[in-house]
C-alpha cells in the first residue's frame, strides 16, 4: 500500500496543479503586464501623433489606452501570448489627421487579439498589419 502512496500523491499534485490558471496579466510564459504603464512611442512605424498623451496602461484585469483624442478601456487576458480584450468602451470626441488615423490602427490592434513581446523596458503589439511600441513609465 504505501508503494503507490507518493505515486498517488504526485498524481493528487499534478491534477491540483493543472486546475490552476494564470493570473489575467501573465501568461505561463511569464509575460506579465499587470500593474504596468507605458508611454506609446510608435503606432505602425509612425512616432505616436501626441506623444505626451500617448498611453496604455494595466490593471490586473483591465486595460486602458489613449493616443491622444479619445480614451478606450475594458477587460483583457492574455491567452497564448496574446492579447485578448473584452468589449471595449471609448469617448467618441472628433479627431482628425494623424491622431486619428493612429486611433483607427490601435482600435483595430487591440480588436485584433495582438500578438505581445515585453523585452525589459519595452512592449511591442503586433496584429492585422498594425504595431504598436511602448516604453514602460515608473508609477
Amino acid at each position: 500500500m504505501q508503494k503507490l502512496a507518493a505515486p498517488f500523491a504526485l498524481a493528487c499534485a499534478l491534477f491540483a496543479q493543472g486546475c490552476t490558471t494564470a493570473s489575467s496579466g501573465a501568461t505561463p510564459g511569464g509575460i506579465s503586464l499587470s500593474g504596468t504603464h507605458w508611454a506609446v512611442t510608435a503606432i505602425d512605424s509612425q512616432p505616436a501623433a501626441v506623444p505626451d498623451r500617448a498611453r496604455l496602461a494595466f490593471e490586473e484585469t483591465r486595460l486602458s489606452a489613449s493616443v491622444g483624442c479619445n480614451g478606450m478601456g475594458g477587460d483583457y487576458r492574455i491567452e497564448g501570448g496574446r492579447l485578448v480584450t473584452g468589449p471595449l468602451i471609448g469617448t467618441r470626441m472628433f479627431c482628425e489627421g494623424p491622431v486619428w488615423q493612429q486611433e483607427q490602427a490601435v482600435n483595430a490592434l487591440l480588436a485584433g487579439a495582438p500578438e505581445v513581446t515585453r523585452v525589459g523596458d519595452n512592449l511591442r503589439l503586433a496584429s492585422g498589419g498594425h504595431t504598436l511600441e511602448a516604453t514602460l513609465v515608473a508609477k
